[in-house]
């Protein structure tokens, strides 16, 4: 993976229950597609690829066991791991307090918005402050929709002119806008551009801004690997496993890799969210 050699650590398969042990596995749930942390290889084909799977392969490769990687509706998933179907899931699943009342987390990455723009930055946007005045894409329906109308009220009192806002059914339609210069940038989640960014025309189409002041995005909230709440010396051994790939590097090859290196985090945490 990657041309990264992960290696079993001992101590950290020491800590995995027993059932898991003697299983070999960890069954996760994931909702594909959703990318880029989950894809299909191939349209129509059932191998799996993406940000989770490939983290997943590593997690599994420093425990000593396979996370197995099973396709489950969105809305599923914490039912799921609750009736003791899957031991975890790994679908950029947000950590959230309500959440937290049914799974466990180990936090691994920080998601929120992010800034598409043509190759080469053409309007020279940095922030969202530089959207005043411009036209710029989102889908409908969106936390990205109403994070801009949040904006406008910081836009007037600059001085500067509103966010002309369009909005479009999908993804693909805003960024037919923003090729076509209609659009100076699109605003969709941070990891999607990133993708997007890093894609598109082999990465000839389109930038992502970076703002240091956001680094995993406007409105950032952490993705949480949901485990169940069965198996606290499961989330356990994840919690060391993501924090020593993360120490070794494995963690921002992987996140490199999808474009979108700047969503991860530098510490493994469990149960983040304090909203």
């Amino acid at each position: 993976m990657n041309g990264v050699q992960i290696k079993k650590d001992p101590a950290l398969h020491a800590m995995l229950p027993d059932s898991i042990k003697k299983a070999g596995k960890v069954r996760v749930a994931t909702d594909v597609p959703y990318p880029p942390f989950e894809m299909f290889v191939k349209e129509g084909e059932s191998e799996l690829t993406g940000l989770d799977y490939d983290l997943g392969q590593a997690l599994g490769g420093k425990l000593g066991v396979t996370f197995v990687f099973t396709p489950q509706k969105f809305d599923g998933i914490v039912p799921a791991i609750q009736a003791g179907k899957f031991d975890a899931a790994m679908s950029a699943i947000t950590d959230n307090k309500e959440r937290q009342q049914v799974v466990d987390f180990v936090d691994y990455s920080q998601s929120g918005s992010g800034i598409l723009v043509g190759n080469a930055n053409p309007a020279d946007i940095a922030d969202l402050d530089d959207l005043c005045g411009k036209k710029v894409a989102v889908q409908a329906a969106t936390n990205q929709l109403d994070l801009l109308k949040g904006h406008q009220a910081t836009c007037s009192k600059a001085g500067k002119g509103a966010i002309e806002v369009q909005t479009f059914p999908k993804d693909s339609d805003a960024q037919l806008a923003l090729r076509s210069g209609k659009v100076v940038a699109q605003v969709l989640t941070k990891p999607a551009a990133g993708w997007v960014a890093k894609t598109a025309d082999a990465g000839k189409a389109f930038d992502l801004v970076e703002d240091p002041a956001a680094p995993g995005g406007y409105n950032a909230s952490p993705n949480g690997i949901a485990v169940s709440k069965q198996q606290p010396a499961l989330t356990d051994a994840i919690q060391k496993a993501l924090q020593a790939l993360i120490d070794d590097g494995t963690v921002t090859k992987i996140y490199s890799k999808y474009g979108v290196a700047s969503i991860a985090v530098k510490e493994a945490t469990k149960n983040a969210a304090v909203d």
